[in-house]
């Protein structure tokens, strides 16, 4: 009879548990499955920290860096400066960085960003919806998209650097230019 209960007691704590996770809703759940390197990126639109809608769309033709990251997550901010650097050098050239904020005050994160001097597009990710698309569930998260909107890296975790994004931007470009010259 021991047995039953036992078994009873773990049924009924797995439904219950499967209940409080499916009532806090999609803000908080793990996300989709990462995207996968030669994945066309999802699209989406965010406001920026002047509330101006911004989708990844409008930045065909360009390699956009995609990180996920928050003013809490120490790496995070560790590589920003890194990312700066490169969109400063490469951003004439067709490069941007789109800085997807998850889950922040935009007041805290407009702060943030003016006492680092960070000029690139900062998008705010306010329910994580975003984030989920990509599978983002840890920061930083950083997603490298070439001019075509095709995913060509995705690095979790890791520390950016300024050698290692103009490296991955470089590949982007020599990679482009090989399939452009074949066609011909």
């Amino acid at each position: 009879m021991a047995r039953y209960t036992r078994m009873f007691v773990a049924s009924l704590m797995i439904v219950l548990l499967g209940q409080t996770v499916c009532t806090v809703g999609p803000a908080w759940s793990m996300g989709e499955r990462p995207p996968v390197t030669g994945m066309a990126a999802a699209d989406f639109t965010l406001t920026d920290l002047q509330g101006k809608p911004q989708s990844l769309s409008q930045y065909r033709g360009k390699i956009v860096l995609l990180n996920f990251w928050a003013t809490w997550c120490k790496p995070c901010t560790t590589e920003m400066p890194a990312m700066q650097a490169c969109y400063d050098k490469l951003r004439d050239k067709g490069f941007v960085v789109l800085a997807v904020n998850e889950l922040e005050d935009v007041q805290k994160v407009a702060e943030h960003v003016k006492a680092y001097g960070h000029t690139f597009p900062v998008l705010m990710d306010k329910d994580n919806r975003v984030a989920n698309m990509y599978g983002v569930y840890g920061l930083p998260v950083s997603v490298l998209i070439d001019e075509q909107g095709v995913v060509q890296e995705y690095i979790k975790g890791g520390l950016l650097t300024e050698p290692k994004i103009l490296e991955m931007v470089e590949r982007v470009k020599t990679t482009a230019h090989m399939k452009t010259a074949s066609i011909r």
